[in-house]
């Protein structure tokens, strides 16, 4: 759950949707930061609405580009970051050198930056999955020593086309079977909990091996 204010930037605009939909959900606010004033602020963050008694959830886009209203934001950050809402500040470029910038996070702003991850590697993740039907311990270290240059929903989904190949190799095979019914679970779970995919992942090649 979110306290105050985060600012999520970075070139993955695929993983900061995907992030904002996680934290924020469907029915939140938005605004748009070319059509803010400095006025407009106090109603944002301290005020209130008549469709919903559960806690505001607000996404306020480039805000840093609407140079006044951003300057105005950073003047008041201590007030503002005192807010009772959820709010994600969404800016598709952020310069971190700015004394405004380095003002707010020296105050407590949180920046949370999503870089593209590498282009995956099929052979690294086919390796860790072949590994993890004989260890899955090992399998695990394996995964860690790349986790950080990957992206767990890609990863996932060569695991399951590495386990179907399994399987056509060996169409009746028991444990390719299960391996798969785990797949499926695992799928489940990674799209309706907040468990980070990289946890749920390591899970699951640790219990391959006694499938």
């Amino acid at each position: 759950m979110i306290v105050g204010i985060r600012v999520f930037t970075g070139e993955d605009r695929v993983k900061i949707s995907r992030e904002i939909e996680k934290e924020l959900g469907k029915e939140r606010e938005v605004f748009e930061a070319e059509n803010l004033t400095p006025e407009s602020l106090p109603s944002i963050f301290f005020g209130t609405t008549l469709f919903s008694t559960e806690k505001r959830k607000i996404l306020i886009k480039d805000l840093s580009e609407n140079k006044e209203t951003f300057d105005v934001f950073s003047e008041n950050f201590e007030k503002y970051k005192e807010t009772d809402a959820d709010v994600i500040l969404f800016e598709t470029k952020l310069d971190k050198r700015l004394s405004t910038t380095k003002k707010l996070v020296k105050e407590g702003l949180e920046i949370k930056e999503f870089k593209k991850r590498e282009e995956i590697d099929m052979k690294a993740v086919f390796n860790v999955y072949d590994t993890a039907l004989r260890n899955g311990k090992r399998a695990v270290e394996e995964l860690e020593k790349i986790e950080a240059t990957q992206d767990p929903y890609m990863f996932f989904g060569l695991m399951v086309s590495q386990a179907l190949r399994k399987l056509e190799w060996r169409t009746n095979g028991v444990k390719e079977k299960r391996a798969l019914k785990e797949l499926s679970r695992l799928d489940m779970l990674m799209k309706t909990t907040s468990f980070e995919p990289w946890v749920l992942i390591k899970g699951f090649l640790t219990r391959l091996s006694s499938l």
